[in-house]
């Protein structure tokens, strides 16, 4: 084994759902015959801001977490980063998500980020609400800046439900996005890898307006046209991504970006496609180093 690397994984968060995705790494770490060791992000922060500092470095890093501030260091280490600290940073926020993708004219929904604010003072006014209502509507989708599996994502279809969901998210970061009622209840994830997208699943709920599975939601295998990969892979392109999952809605217009997940939980797609997006980021990574 020619090529060593390291899966960073979160030290104090411990599901089957991480471990399997660690399990299907290391596996396909051993068909690309590459020593993969799994390091916790806990045990890798000894000796962080001393880049001089001489440690055994391995070929590469596969980030698997979202701490932006080790993957930095690790970086500066001189280590190669898959995905970049950069990438994880913008696609964690989803503010930033945004800002990159309308930089890039990736087409999104209509997107209003809510005023900062300080913790101590949280919104003592609610007047900038009434334009956020005239310029997008109801019912209206409040999203927090960060939030994973279609957590902490809301829908307000009333201002009385709008003022609590933003009383009640005062001391947190969030945004206010316009509801695509051709998407209610369905999206398509794509997964891209570099350059291209090897696998795609519709996801659909007709009990929730969220399509994730975690909330009740199915799946199947679904066919991306090459408009609609092209539109994945320049979405990925636009956050920094060498791989990740895309999230797409409906429109009628076609297809826009929701968001994109530099550390997409792909077991769910592997059930419906059958598809091992482990290999393909392995073997992305491996031609990458070599």
């Amino acid at each position: 084994m020619n090529v060593k690397g390291w899966i960073v994984v979160n030290g104090f968060l411990y599901t089957n759902k991480f471990s399997e995705l660690t399990r299907m790494f290391s596996t396909a770490a051993i068909r690309n015959k590459v020593y993969l060791e799994v390091k916790s992000n806990a045990e890798l922060y000894t000796g962080m801001f001393e880049i001089d500092k001489e440690i055994k470095k391995p070929d590469f890093v596969l980030f698997w977490d979202k701490d932006v501030i080790l993957a930095r260091y690790l970086e500066l280490s001189g280590i190669p980063v898959f995905n970049s600290s950069k990438a994880i940073e913008i696609c964690d926020d989803k503010r930033k998500t945004y800002t990159a993708l309308l930089e890039h004219r990736i087409p999104i929904p209509r997107t209003i980020s809510a005023p900062m604010t300080y913790e101590n003072i949280g919104y003592p006014q609610l007047d900038f609400l009434e334009p956020v209502e005239q310029a997008l509507g109801f019912p209206v989708i409040v999203k927090e800046a960060f939030g994973s599996f279609g957590e902490q994502v809301y829908k307000a279809d009333n201002h009385k439900k709008l003022v609590k969901i933003v009383q009640d998210l005062e001391k947190t970061p969030f945004l206010f996005q316009k509801y695509v009622a051709t998407s209610c209840g369905q999206d398509v994830r794509v997964q891209v890898v570099g350059d291209k997208v090897v696998a795609a699943m519709r996801r659909f709920s007709d009990k929730d307006f969220r399509a994730n599975i975690t909330y009740g939601g199915s799946k199947e295998d679904y066919e991306p046209d090459d408009k609609t990969c092209d539109l994945a892979v320049q979405a990925c392109r636009a956050v920094g991504c060498d791989f990740g999952g895309v999230d797409l809605l409906f429109t009628k217009k076609g297809f826009c970006v929701c968001e994109v997940n530099s550390n997409a939980h792909f077991k769910n797609l592997y059930d419906c496609t059958g598809v091992n997006t482990a290999d393909y980021i392995m073997d992305y990574i491996c031609e990458k180093v070599k």
